[in-house]
């Protein structure tokens, strides 16, 4: 399949996935198990990397701030923009199309190689709208997950340089807060929800037009990862592009 093919087909499938839906008695259950698979099932593993990597950002920031006449509330703020501007909403997105990517292709990719697909569409279901569009809604809270990330990332930096000695608890939270921007957090959350609806649509797409046996969901598991990374680096440039310059 060309990649022409590939991006009009995977539109095609975006236009499907809100036509003729599901009946909602069903369709909420669905939605209550993504939102427990996809968004509460991965705050663990983001809450632990948020912590630690706020932790060494700060622990990294501290040990290159060795002139004295370098104010040391400025290891706050460097975290602060460090975790809210680039780490919480990009680099953790780019862990969850490892986590929640691969199985996303990897249940529907299964459910194509077991003829599920098929058995939905004889049934004159749009099978479409019955596996995508709830992790589509499921995703939409993942801005929760980023949230939780941010405030970990900066605890965590808080934690690092009180107990490594860096700076004292009332010098680093002056950092976090100065010179705040609220914007910052629009444009976090908004860079959030587009990498939400590519998390729910690019493996979806991958799992859904795979062909093949078990072997082709492992495969298939690993190229939406590895597209769902491209997509999310090059919007993460355009959209800071457009936003913040």
């Amino acid at each position: 399949m060309s990649y022409l093919q590939s991006i009009g087909l995977y539109f095609l499938m975006i236009k499907d996935m809100f036509r003729k839906p599901t009946k909602w008695s069903v369709m909420r259950s669905l939605i209550l198990k993504d939102i427990d698979d996809l968004v509460i099932g991965s705050i663990g593993i983001v809450a632990f990397i948020s912590f630690f990597v706020g932790g060494v950002v700060t622990i990294q920031t501290a040990l290159n701030l060795n002139n004295p006449l370098i104010p040391l509330h400025l290891i706050g703020f460097a975290t602060r923009q460090s975790i809210i501007l680039e780490f919480a909403p990009t680099f953790i997105s780019i862990i969850m199309a490892g986590k929640v990517g691969s199985f996303i292709t990897s249940s529907i990719g299964t459910m194509r190689v077991t003829e599920q697909i098929d058995a939905l569409e004889v049934m004159g279901v749009n099978s479409l709208n019955y596996l995508i569009f709830p992790k589509f809604i499921a995703l939409m809270l993942y801005p929760f997950v980023i949230a939780i990330a941010m405030f970990l990332g900066i605890s965590g930096g808080l934690i690092a340089s009180v107990y490594g000695g860096y700076a004292p608890m009332d010098v680093y939270i002056t950092g976090v807060q100065l010179d705040f921007i609220p914007f910052h957090i629009v444009y976090a959350f908004l860079k959030t929800l587009i990498f939400a609806f590519l998390l729910a649509t690019i493996p979806s797409f991958h799992g859904y037009y795979m062909k093949g046996g078990a072997l082709e969901v492992g495969k298939a598991s690993t190229t939406s990862f590895v597209w769902t990374s491209v997509f999310i680096i090059l919007l993460n440039y355009i959209l800071t592009q457009l936003l913040l310059s």
